[in-house]
């Protein structure tokens, strides 16, 4: 590592509240196409199933709705439940982070309304 980039990082490291390379990971998957979209529709539906994460997100693919719910799990916004049944019976919720990004994205979602952006 170089002087500046080690200095750099021990300023970041002293005063992580203003600190912006604290989101470039959290960002980098918030940022992934239909994510928040995710995000959204689970915070407001509570418990749901793939299938109704796929009505309200008609234009993304299957494959990529599964990969992104996968990414979610992964960084433990989302939890997933399998149940032994027939058919096979998967249901998604937020978890305390996921439910807290969700609150946290509120805001947000009101200036777009704000601005007329329209829903999914």
């Amino acid at each position: 590592m170089r002087d500046g980039e080690a200095t750099a990082e021990m300023e970041c490291a002293a005063d992580e509240a203003a600190c912006h390379c604290l989101l470039s990971e959290p960002m980098a998957l918030l940022g992934r196409k239909y994510v928040m979209d995710i995000v959204c529709v689970v915070a407001n539906h509570g418990t749901v199933r793939f299938g109704e994460i796929e009505a309200h997100l008609p234009g993304a693919s299957t494959s990529t709705l599964s990969t992104r719910l996968d990414e979610l799990v992964e960084a433990g916004l989302v939890e997933r439940e399998r149940y032994a049944e027939i058919p096979p019976r998967v249901e998604y919720e937020l978890s305390d982070e996921g439910a807290e990004l969700g609150e946290r994205l509120e805001p947000l979602v009101e200036w777009a309304i704000e601005r007329g952006e329209e829903c999914c």
